[in-house]
C-alpha cells in the first residue's frame, strides 16, 4: 500500500470519528477507486499509480460539476465540489502555468520541434516531467500556445 493510501485511510477514520459524513464519504469512494485500480494491475498500488488514480477522480469531478452546472443542479454541483475538494489535498501541488511553459520550452528545444505539427513529439516528455502536478488537457493547451499554433 503507498503511503498516500495510508493517508487516506487514516483521513477517512478520523472523518468519521469526528461526524464529518461529506469527507469521510468521499474518502470511501476514493478507498474504493484505489482498490479497483489495485485490482486491475493485479499488484499493490505505488504512489505513482495512487496519484493517477486521484487525477482520474479529480477529472470525472470536474466533469460532472461542469455537466451539472450546465443543468442547473446546484445540489449535485456541491455534492462532487465537496468531493473534489477532498481529492486535490492528496495530490501534488500543482504548477502554475509559467512554470509549464517553462517546461514546454525546454522540451521544444530539446526535440527540436517547431510548429503545430510537432505537439505530439513533445506531449510524452512533458506529461513526464510534469508528473501529475498539471491537468494534461492544460498541458496539451499551453504547449500549443508555446509552439504558436
Amino acid at each position: 500500500m503507498s503511503a498516500i493510501q495510508d493517508t487516506i485511510r487514516t483521513e477517512m477514520t478520523t472523518a468519521w470519528k469526528a461526524g464529518d459524513n461529506t469527507r469521510r464519504d468521499a474518502l470511501r469512494l476514493l478507498m474504493a477507486a484505489l482498490e479497483y485500480a489495485r485490482i486491475d494491475l493485479g499488484r499493490p498500488l505505488e504512489d505513482a499509480d495512487t496519484i493517477r488514480v486521484l487525477q482520474k477522480e479529480a477529472k470525472q469531478r470536474r466533469d460532472s460539476i461542469t455537466e451539472y452546472e450546465k443543468a442547473k443542479r446546484s445540489d449535485l454541483v456541491d455534492k462532487e465540489q465537496a468531493e473534489l475538494n477532498v481529492i486535490v489535498t492528496f495530490l501534488p501541488q500543482q504548477l502554475e502555468d509559467d512554470e509549464i511553459r517553462e517546461l514546454a520550452r525546454a522540451v521544444i528545444a530539446e526535440t527540436g520541434a517547431s510548429g503545430a505539427g510537432d505537439v505530439g513529439k513533445i506531449m510524452r516528455p512533458l506529461i513526464a516531467r510534469v508528473a501529475g502536478r498539471a491537468d494534461g488537457s492544460r498541458i496539451n493547451q499551453i504547449a500549443r500556445e508555446v509552439l504558436g499554433t
